[in-house]
């Protein structure tokens, strides 16, 4: 596969309809123009990159444009839009649902938008889980509360039933709104149209607070997650200075990587160690983290802990039988109650008085309401999420790379979840912030 065709979106079919929307197509005139085809960002802006595709010969990789094409494959008129929200709790959700109807209703006068309830679910008639019409009246005052007004589920359903259902209530667009096993049944369910020579385009929103989807910039929720996170921090470093050799912990989500407790230890410079999935950190000897942690106390008589939920998971014992989710991701073992113990038992051991507090705010901050940063960018999301759709782009997701926002095929971002690169920046930011070593 050349660099050219490494990203290339699938079409429906040749976009022969012209657009309802009054965009220019020359410069200079102060309004807006059309997105061409051609209109491209590069993956890689490294000039290593560029030096290498030149010694090669070779085209570098790009990601198509995301915004409104002149040309449209769906009459607007004709077109009914479904909507689904899956996996767990996330902010924005409410805010993507309301602008992805906005945009429908008032940017192409689409007449009928189905809110599909309870995740995939919701496309199995045996669940028995009636849609809901939506319309700009049901959802103008949604973004100010968070959760899903649609409801969500985990787990797999069957693709040729949800695809029947597609087809039987004659929708041709369907929006999910979700995280990496999301995203898979959504491109599941563009092969399975594919396969039957469908004309229904597939669109991904991706979702997750842990910021783990490959290849974009970050995903929806993640900012407001560790701007609510902020105050309980300061909250939990005012419990551990209210006490001699007080120590607070805080678990934050982070399955597999940890960006919220990175990103909130950078926010929130009281923190003084920050734990995440992708260091395999020991807690005994004498570069371990309770070594660091007595040295903490000794010079400060006081301590505050970040650490997200996926992190230290080493430390368990491994004989223990492990369990899963509906959505297949495995159940991680409480990491904060290990290191309250283990803690404890080691300064007890030691005859240093300790006073521990453990905190895990994770499902109050998941079910926020987005902040401010994170609503623009859930409506910028969900208006080129329909512009895509509309040219009759399909089994894609709209994601922002290198400040632009693009079309990336959903077969390249489910290949593997974005992790903290331990050698890179934004983690020596955080190493630096906390002043924890750089080992333990």
């Amino acid at each position: 596969m050349t660099f050219e065709n490494l990203y290339h979106i699938t079409t429906l079919g040749n976009a022969e309809k012209s657009s309802p929307l009054r965009l220019s197509k020359t410069a200079g005139n102060k309004i807006f123009s059309f997105i061409e085809e051609h209109d491209q960002v590069l993956a890689d802006v490294s000039i290593k990159g560029f030096e290498t595709c030149l010694q090669n010969n070779v085209r570098p990789a790009c990601f198509e444009k995301a915004g409104p094409r002149e040309k449209l494959f769906f009459e607007p008129k004709n077109v009914t839009a479904a909507i689904v929200t899956c996996g767990g709790l996330c902010p924005g959700l409410n805010n993507v649902i309301r602008s992805l109807v906005m945009a429908l209703h008032y940017f192409y006068d689409v007449k009928r938008i189905i809110g599909v309830r309870y995740g995939y679910e919701g496309l199995i008639p045996e669940h028995g889980h009636d849609f809901m019409e939506l319309t700009p009246e049901k959802v103008k005052d949604i973004h100010e509360f968070g959760g899903t007004i649609l409801g969500s589920s985990r787990g797999a359903q069957s693709v040729p039933k949800m695809v029947d259902t597609l087809k039987d209530n004659h929708i041709n667009m369907l929006f999910t709104i979700g995280g990496d096993g999301t995203l898979k049944g959504t491109n599941a369910i563009g092969e399975e149209i594919e396969r039957r020579g469908l004309d229904i385009a597939v669109v991904g929103i991706p979702k997750t607070i842990d910021n783990d989807i490959d290849l974009i910039d970050k995903s929806f929720g993640f900012e407001t997650a560790f701007d609510v996170a902020s105050p309980i921090i300061r909250d939990a470093h005012n419990e551990a200075t209210g006490a001699f050799n007080g120590i607070s912990i805080v678990k934050l989500m982070g399955r597999d990587s940890g960006f919220i407790a990175a990103s909130t230890a950078i926010a929130m410079p009281v923190v003084n160690f920050v734990l995440v999935p992708e260091m395999a950190f020991q807690l005994d000897g004498e570069k371990g983290f309770l070594k660091a942690l007595e040295h903490r106390l000794l010079t400060k008589q006081h301590a505050l802990i970040v650490v997200a939920e996926g992190a230290g998971q080493h430390l368990f014992d491994s004989d223990t039988a492990t369990s899963t989710d509906p959505s297949g991701n495995v159940k991680h073992r409480d990491i904060g109650l290990l290191l309250k113990e283990r803690i404890k038992t080691y300064f007890d051991a030691a005859g240093t008085q300790t006073t521990i507090k453990y905190i895990d705010p994770s499902y109050i901050i998941r079910s926020a309401p987005a902040n401010a940063n994170d609503s623009l960018f859930c409506n910028r999301l969900a208006y080129h999420a329909v512009h895509g759709a509309m040219a009759g782009k399909t089994k894609f997701i709209v994601g922002r790379l290198n400040n632009r926002f693009v079309y990336l095929p959903i077969s390249k971002v489910v290949n593997k979840r974005k992790k903290i690169d331990l050698e890179g920046g934004f983690w020596f930011a955080a190493l630096q912030s906390t002043g924890q070593p750089y080992v333990m």
